[in-house]
């Protein structure tokens, strides 16, 4: 017996006004660019001024990553696109120049190696706060630890600086406690080799608890009947944790360190350039900054731009590899890839 002659009357199909509705789905696939348009316009609307910014402070600068095959000179031509007309193109000259430059990959080094770090004591810390705070049962406690460790988040680098060197410095709090017990005090803030760890310290006093947000909002997304479901089986705690919580938490995890690697030869100026003369060019000096020394301050735009055109194209083949491990390891990534 087929499907129609259990579903159709004797005398043939159903009346068209019998008939199901499409799907919604299929209906919106059917529709025309003019219908989408009309329906969907308030939302174009309320969009459009992000999209405008996005264009004009984003994609239209991307552009000017042409200087990077240029010997580029600002003062060339009548205007900022003459410039770029009369300025003379040396193909791959500026990339050599960097590549040959031993500074540039002193840089590089210490650039990935405080990336590396990072991921390794200070990625997991936002995530084992925002479990500790998504634990604590009174509301009242939560809401005063989430403002007292949000804070931070909103102080610039020179009043983060200045508080560490206020404590750890030659002459700082930690400095005279030992002065006073009879102890040498240790140069923590002016010492190069100590620089990384000081460096992600500032780093977790600052951001830590801004980087929570984003796992207390994955942790109230999980179903709570899960909790539940464990605690029947008999799983304690623990358990609880590594089955329920942590699954919950794995694809904003996956999600974040991806693009945290895109980022890898992203550590930041404004820390570094402030700390650079107390510890020395060779611990401080991170891709960012040997641009503004090597490139911007002698005037060499050419190779400021090639060096960053080389950190946005390591930066997409990151997070491509990255995407495509997520993939094969179960998880959506950055995108589906289909």
């Amino acid at each position: 017996m087929t499907r129609s002659s259990l579903t159709d009357p004797p005398g043939g199909t159903l009346p068209r006004a019998d008939r199901p509705a499409p799907s919604t789905v299929d209906s919106t696939v059917r529709m025309g660019f003019t219908q989408r348009l009309r329906r969907d316009w308030p939302f174009l609307v309320m969009t459009a001024p992000a999209a405008v910014l996005v264009v004009v402070f984003h994609y239209v600068p991307t552009l000017g990553n042409v200087i990077a095959f240029q010997d580029y000179n600002p003062f060339l031509g009548d205007s900022a696109v003459g410039s770029f007309l009369a300025s003379p193109w040396i193909g791959f000259g500026n990339f050599m120049v960097l590549f040959e430059d031993p500074a540039f990959w002193d840089a590089v080094v210490n650039t990935l190696s405080i990336t590396l770090f990072q991921l390794v004591f200070f990625f997991p810390l936002p995530v084992f706060l925002a479990i500790l705070l998504n634990s604590v049962v009174s509301g009242k406690v939560r809401g005063f630890v989430q403002s007292v460790v949000y804070l931070p988040h909103f102080f610039s680098w020179v009043l983060v600086i200045t508080f560490f060197v206020q404590m750890l410095g030659g002459a700082g709090l930690l400095a005279q406690v030992l002065r006073q017990h009879g102890f040498e005090p240790v140069a923590i803030m002016s010492n190069p080799d100590a620089f990384i760890v000081v460096v992600t310290a500032e780093g977790v006093w600052k951001d830590l608890g801004w980087g929570a947000i984003v796992f207390l909002a994955a942790l109230a997304a999980i179903d709570q009947q899960l909790y539940e479901s464990a605690a029947v089986d008999g799983a304690g705690r623990w358990r609880r944790l590594w089955h329920v919580t942590l699954p919950g938490l794995r694809p904003v995890i996956v999600l974040l360190l991806i693009l945290r690697l895109g980022d890898a030869l992203s550590v930041g100026f404004e820390q570094y350039i402030l700390q650079r003369d107390a510890v020395g060019r060779q611990a401080a000096e991170v891709l960012d900054t040997y641009v503004y020394y090597q490139a911007i301050v002698p005037q060499q735009w050419g190779v400021g731009a090639a060096a960053g055109l080389f950190k946005g194209v390591v930066g997409l083949i990151l997070i491509l590899v990255a995407n495509r491990l997520a993939h094969r390891l179960g998880e959506q990534g950055v995108y589906s890839g289909k």
